[in-house]
């Protein structure tokens, strides 16, 4: 892994993210991984997420939530596990799972946000042990 790899922005494939409150879910991500998060033009109850990737890196969506078990999990790339989770408890959020090797591979953290949805943070780290 190169190292301009690990500084990548914080970035996933296509997600949607359930919120029972989409402005303060707006201020978690927005504030935790720097994501611009605005209304599509017409969709009151669906938010474009904007999360700072290359041309070729799928968005996301922030959403109302339809039903109190409407799930999420996904693998957010970050520079820093051990950083992140510091982060996320500082914003309000949970770490469930605190930072985990996959050997040869790198570390996992799996965290809840302000919203109680569930999502992972992933470090690579080719010497994880």
């Amino acid at each position: 892994m190169s190292t301009s790899d690990k500084k990548q922005a914080a970035s996933i494939v296509w997600f949607e993210i359930p919120a029972d409150d989409l402005q303060r879910a707006r201020e978690f991500y927005g504030n935790l991984f720097g994501w611009k998060i605005n209304p599509f033009p017409g969709a009151e109850d669906y938010w474009h997420i904007d999360t700072g990737g290359a041309d070729e890196t799928p968005d996301g969506a922030l959403k109302k939530r339809k039903h109190p078990q409407e799930p999420i999990t996904n693998y957010i790339s970050v520079n820093s596990v051990a950083g992140f989770a510091a982060k996320i408890e500082k914003l309000g959020g949970k770490i469930c799972m605190p930072k985990t090797a996959v050997p040869q591979m790198g570390y996992f953290a799996i965290c809840q946000d302000t919203e109680g949805n569930t999502f992972a943070i992933w470090e690579s780290d080719g010497n994880a042990k």
